[in-house]
């Protein structure tokens, strides 16, 4: 009895331990999928592949012929069940998409929870160091690398104001944003005029200079910078 327990309660302790490592990074900056859904996410998956692997052990009364153990196949579908959830964590705000890092936590969370319940302890607590590292670590390192960093302009002027077209280009140029794919409308009654183009740059902070340069353009009658994301 002493020796079934053991075999339960090591691997749903270990995944527990581990799921609630990764659930507290996400956490702590404040994502949607925390602390308890990766807690839950590994302990479910460690359990379900114990009950594969132990099903010779829970169903001693059935010719042994009759019995089919194939660990993937429990693993392909704890996998395919975790996408629904990953995916309901994802989220589009504008240019922005969100919680993209999160979904692949949580996938990686039940892949540990996976390697937890077929009793690969070692496999399972490095790959949760491994992803700790990822999460912590490697965003630092993704802020200092050069990328370029796009976002979505868009002015609306007089559409009496023929010169203003060209200005706003130049004034972009000055602040060493690119842009390209411009639209052009009229709004209000073709009162006014509504320019919108991608732009990027190389360092996002020209974007907040661009915007404090533009707040000063009386003729301009509104703007936004609707900068993109991962």
């Amino acid at each position: 009895m002493l020796d079934e327990i053991i075999v339960v309660a090591t691997p749903l302790l270990l995944s527990l331990l581990m799921g609630s490592a990764v659930g507290l990074e996400r956490a702590w900056h404040g994502r949607p999928a925390g602390l308890r859904t990766h807690t839950l996410v590994c302990m479910s998956s460690a359990l379900l592949m114990l009950l594969t692997v132990n099903q010779w052990s829970l169903m001693a009364d059935v010719p042994i012929e009759a019995i089919r153990i194939d660990p993937t196949r429990m693993a392909q579908g704890i996998m395919t069940g975790i996408g629904f959830l990953g995916a309901g964590v994802i989220m589009k705000e504008g240019l922005t998409v969100r919680g993209l890092t999160t979904a692949a936590s949580i996938w990686t969370t039940a892949s540990i929870g996976i390697m937890l319940g077929m009793g690969f302890n070692t496999a399972g607590t490095m790959a949760t160091v491994l992803t700790l590292i990822v999460l912590s670590l490697f965003s630092r390192i993704e802020g200092m690398l050069p990328s370029r960093r796009f976002g979505r302009l868009l002015l609306r002027y007089k559409t009496s104001d023929e010169v203003m077209h060209e200005d706003i280009d130049s004034l972009i140029e000055e602040h060493h944003i690119k842009a390209y794919h411009p639209s052009y409308h009229l709004v209000d009654g073709g009162r006014l005029f509504e320019y919108e183009m991608t732009i990027f740059t190389n360092d996002p902070k020209n974007f907040h200079t661009l915007a404090e340069r533009l707040k000063s353009v009386e003729r301009l009658v509104e703007f936004s910078i609707t900068p993109s994301g991962d």
